[in-house]
């Protein structure tokens, strides 16, 4: 018996034996973990090679689903009430890291179960025999964190950068997709989504499935192509899908293979929908523990990261140095998310709120060093999933027909724009009707206007669909007031969000969401400035693609569109770095020659004297839709005025073509 048979068998032992003689004001919390890992022990030690039964499905996500979440330990808020705010909040944590072990139990990773498994039993040690058991849960808490850091770091390092015979990559190859069971091997949480999705992508043509995987992996090519990078020097892709794109998915990865490729896959985290996901089966249970680290981060614990960061990436140099980058397919059309912000939920300090920015920041200053920004690419593309709505099937093929839009039509309407913008050295964007938008966007200086440009024409490659040109401003001079009525960002919704900008700094923000102004101020710092007092204004862009914002209001699905089409709906501003963050170096053109010179600002600019003040590791695009869009307008130094858009809609020569009925502009 090897050992760590010998150490999950008895702590299954132990479990049984808690469940069935615990009492007291602990022994709901213990039966229900229990419960928890007894399920886990059914699924491990299946004789299936690969679990699908959709009982267990059911069985482990229906607590934390709608209003049974209400009364689960995984909720801070009903932890809270059942044991105090602190030991409520310790608890919870627990319960959520236990949690954690349903995927390792379908992928027959016995030995992380065990590792859940012995922290249950500390916990329930602690509850059951400590006096002082916030400080024993906080110590255990600590430690196994501590303990098995490296640990969990190397896997998700593994999984990124290592081709493998991984469970998720023989579900995708493997599967018979005539029958949707295959979806619960995953051991993610399986809804009607996913159902209805993998049937419909079942049903369509082998060659339609080609084709919409071909406009995905040749815009990754493109990608390549269009930075003047070797794709050839590459080895491994990874792609990030949402569960139920299995049919399309396996053609990306043949096709993938083609271009000398081999692709690797991730599993999302508890608070991090990063990799191969499904439908959330409650989004407010990820929000309530997307601080759950406040309980334990400091100073020893980020600087011990870092180090085992730059061993590992050290270790896994030689991988690293042929990943070529991820490749995205996003969903839209879920229900509409406002989050309920909960005072039992744990929070950052100051100090937390330093350290955490600290650690993303060098953490991706180890990785760029290892994975070069200026040496990998990407592609996004997006579709809709069943959830949306009755239409969905007319909606996925309009959606397709946006995807695949005659990019030679939009590169000429867009250099039109470009050489209108170029002539300016300062643009002013204004709102209408309820929309107060009044901002001055500072452009760089062209030495020589005929061989340089502020403006990429932005295609069809990286950022599916086509439909974009966008700058890095300069700072100083860029001021005024940002502002939308109402927007989804990373499936959060903003009432009446508003930046004031000086010098292109933020300098004020607010929203509306809540009645309370300091629910509101910490809402948005919290979730678009990232902790941070201010962040620099990284893009300007005007979007062009008016037949995926008409797809928008046809049929009311405006709001559920993901950023990556909705900022090709209107104009859009970038919160945080440019779009060329860390790959500055790298001299790029548009395809009539001209090299973009705009590719940084004052503060990416800092990278040569002090690189820690130069990046800030996030990127938000805030759109305002034509509708709620009053002019925009392009000031030449000679006093000269070029009107690009009036009331919302393209009156420069060259680019009336994209106005669209008038319905729908308000």
């Amino acid at each position: 018996m090897s050992a760590v048979e010998e150490r999950y068998k008895l702590a299954k032992e132990r479990i049984k034996e808690l469940a069935g003689e615990v009492q007291g004001c602990y022994s709901d919390y213990i039966q229900k973990s229990a419960f928890l890992f007894q399920t886990l022990s059914e699924i491990l030690e299946s004789e299936k090679e690969y679990p699908d039964d959709p009982a267990w499905n059911d069985r482990l996500y229906r607590e934390i689903e709608k209003e049974a979440y209400e009364t689960s330990y995984a909720n801070p808020a009903y932890a809270a009430r059942q044991f105090g705010k602190m030991t409520g909040q310790y608890l919870c944590w627990y319960y959520a890291r236990f949690r954690d072990a349903i995927t390792a139990a379908y992928e027959k990773d016995k030995y992380e179960v065990t590792l859940r498994m012995e922290l249950f039993l500390q916990a329930a040690e602690v509850l059951l025999e400590e006096e002082e058991k916030d400080r024993y849960l906080k110590e255990t808490m600590y430690y196994y964190v501590h303990d098995y850091d490296a640990e969990q770091m190397e896997k998700s390092l593994r999984q990124m950068l290592c081709p493998g015979d991984s469970l998720i990559y023989r579900i995708v190859m493997e599967s018979d997709f005539s029958h949707t069971d295959y979806l619960y091997r995953y051991g993610e949480f399986i809804s009607e989504n996913e159902k209805k999705m993998a049937a419909f992508l079942a049903s369509l043509p082998e060659q339609t499935l080609a084709s919409m995987a071909r406009t995905y992996t040749e815009g990754y090519r493109k990608g390549f192509e269009a930075a003047g990078i070797d794709l050839s020097e590459k080895k491994t892709v990874q792609i990030r899908f949402h569960i139920g794109f299995e049919p399309m998915v396996r053609q990306a990865v043949l096709q993938f293979k083609e271009m000398g490729l081999e692709t690797v896959f991730t599993r999302k985290t508890n608070t991090k929908a990063v990799g191969v996901v499904s439908t959330s089966p409650n989004k407010q249970y990820q929000y309530d523990h997307r601080y759950a680290d406040a309980l334990y981060l400091n100073r020893a614990l980020v600087q011990e990261r870092l180090k085992i960061a730059e061993r590992l990436y050290e270790t896994y140099k030689e991988e690293a140095a042929v990943y070529a980058g991820p490749a995205v397919i996003e969903v839209f059309g879920e229900e509409l998310f406002a989050p309920a912000v909960k005072e039992e939920s744990p929070s950052y300090t100051k100090e937390q709120e330093a350290l955490s920015i600290e650690y993303t920041r060098e953490y991706r200053l180890i990785q760029n060093r290892y994975i070069p920004q200026d040496s990998c690419s990407f592609t996004i593309i997006a579709y809709p999933i069943p959830e949306i709505g009755e239409q969905f099937e007319e909606i996925f093929k309009e959606t397709i027909k946006v995807n695949t839009l005659d990019m030679e039509e939009y590169l000429r309407i867009q250099q039109v724009m470009i050489d209108a913008l170029d002539q300016g050295d300062r643009v002013h964007v204004t709102g209408r009707k309820d929309n107060i938008t009044d901002i001055w966007i500072q452009l760089h200086e062209l030495d020589d206007p005929k061989k340089q440009t502020n403006f990429e024409n932005c295609l069809a490659d990286v950022n599916i669909p086509v439909g974009e040109v966008f700058t890095s401003p300069v700072l100083a001079g860029t001021s005024g007031v940002l502002h939308v009525t109402q927007v989804y960002l990373n499936e959060l919704r903003y009432e009446n969000l508003e930046f004031t900008f000086e010098d292109g700094m933020v300098t004020n923000y607010r929203c509306s969401n809540y009645e309370k102004e300091e629910e509101n101020k910490k809402y948005v710092k919290e979730n678009i400035l990232h902790d941070r007092d201010t962040l620099p204004m990284g893009e300007f862009a005007i979007g062009t693609n008016t037949t995926a914002y008409v797809m928008g209001r046809k049929y009311g699905i405006e709001a559920k569109l993901p950023i990556l089409i909705a900022e090709k709906t209107g104009p859009h501003f970038a919160l945080g770095d440019t779009c060329y963050s860390m790959s500055e170096d790298v001299v790029l053109h548009n395809p009539d020659g001209k090299e973009i010179i705009a590719k940084e600002n004052e503060r990416s600019a800092l990278r040569h004297t002090n690189i820690a003040d130069a990046y800030f590791n996030c990127h938000t695009d805030i759109t305002i839709p034509y509708d709620e869009l009053g002019d925009i307008i392009v000031f030449t130094k000679e006093g000269k005025e070029i009107t690009l858009i009036k009331d919302g809609r393209f009156v420069l020569p060259g680019t009336e073509s994209l106005n669209m009925e008038e319905k729908y502009y308000g």
